[in-house]
């Protein structure tokens, strides 16, 4: 787009049934983005049947604004982009975030592709920075195997738009505020293909995002053959079961239950590590925890760098004694 931006932030909110926790959290972000821009005005963009009951969430998560179109189903990304492409030319926000999930990974591609923009994908953090006396969205990701940190800005063209994994930044405390809801129609046009049904799998009893305790697993379990004892202590603290790719290359856990930069972003109150070795590419999906108590063999392991308490030790001694004192 080469049109001027105008000084708003915005945000595409998923939904089904409720609001996908990532866009609650995206929209606490936008306040603080536009807060650094100078009072720039939040907006968030819903769709799908029975969306306007949603809106009064995100208005009191931040957004002042909540354009709302039922007539088009989340599911439907082509629909979606659509839906979105043409509001952005209609009122130029100047950035737009999408959480990283995979509706928005496909829907927010879509949009970049229409509007000929640049989209930074998984972010781990986002401000704003004046460069050559402009401000500009410095949009950050984990790069080369999660070993560097990589600042990316899009000075040319409008909107900046970035994805944002879930788990990353949390949902806003809830006020009650005063907003707009404004009804919008989908374009219409020859749809390419027809949804028949969507069928929800059933939710995990606790999800590692929203987990207060997760007990993760590294390569260092491989003396202990396997994820056994791990499982018993994470039942012990009512926690979550996770693990490293050597884990899940290893067969000891399912892939959905990795933590790292090509799996999931953690934000615990506790995390325990054990044999995690606290390579860059884990500790990018476990910046956020609380307090982090590391357990390996390795004395110069990097976990211990990022741990708040260490224990150095062989986990076929330390990890049974552990279990046994906090049963008791």
């Amino acid at each position: 787009m080469n049109m001027p931006a105008k000084n708003s932030v915005w945000v595409w909110a998923e939904q089904y049934q409720k609001l996908n926790a990532v866009s609650l959290a995206l929209v606490g972000k936008a306040v603080e983005l536009g807060q650094q821009l100078g009072g720039a005005e939040v907006s968030a963009v819903l769709a799908g049947a029975g969306a306007a009951g949603l809106a009064k969430e995100l208005i009191d998560c931040g957004a002042s604004k909540v354009f709302v179109a039922e007539d088009v189903s989340m599911f439907d990304t082509e629909g979606c982009a659509s839906l979105m492409t043409g509001l952005v030319r209609t009122h130029r926000p100047e950035i737009v975030l999408w959480g990283a999930t995979s509706l928005g990974r496909e829907t927010a591609a879509r949009v970049a592709a229409r509007l000929g923009t640049g989209l930074t994908a998984h972010c781990i953090d986002l401000h704003i920075a004046k460069i050559d006396g402009q401000d500009h969205l410095v949009m950050s990701v984990a790069g080369w195997g999660g070993n560097l940190l990589l600042k990316i800005v899009c000075p040319e063209r409008k909107p900046q738009m970035a994805t944002v994994k879930p788990g990353i930044f949390q949902p806003p405390p809830r006020q009650p505020r005063h907003g707009e809801v404004i009804p919008v129609e989908a374009a219409s046009g020859p749809a390419r293909y027809e949804i028949l049904a969507a069928t929800e799998e059933p939710e995990e009893a606790t999800s590692l995002e929203r987990a207060a305790v997760v007990v993760a697993g590294g390569w260092g379990l491989n003396d202990l053959a396997g994820f056994a004892l791990v499982e018993e202590l994470a039942k012990v603290m009512n926690g979550s079961v996770a693990g490293t790719r050597p884990a899940v290359d290893a067969g000891w856990i399912p892939a959905n239950r990795m933590v790292g930069q090509s799996g999931k972003t953690v934000a615990p109150r506790f995390l325990v590590t054990l044999g995690v070795s606290g390579a860059p590419q884990f500790a990018t999906g476990a910046l956020n925890a609380g307090f982090i108590l590391a357990i390996d063999k390795n004395p110069a392991a990097p976990i211990f760098e990022m741990a708040d308490l260490g224990i150095v030790g062989d986990l076929r001694e330390v990890l049974p004694r552990l279990i046994e004192e906090l049963r008791k």
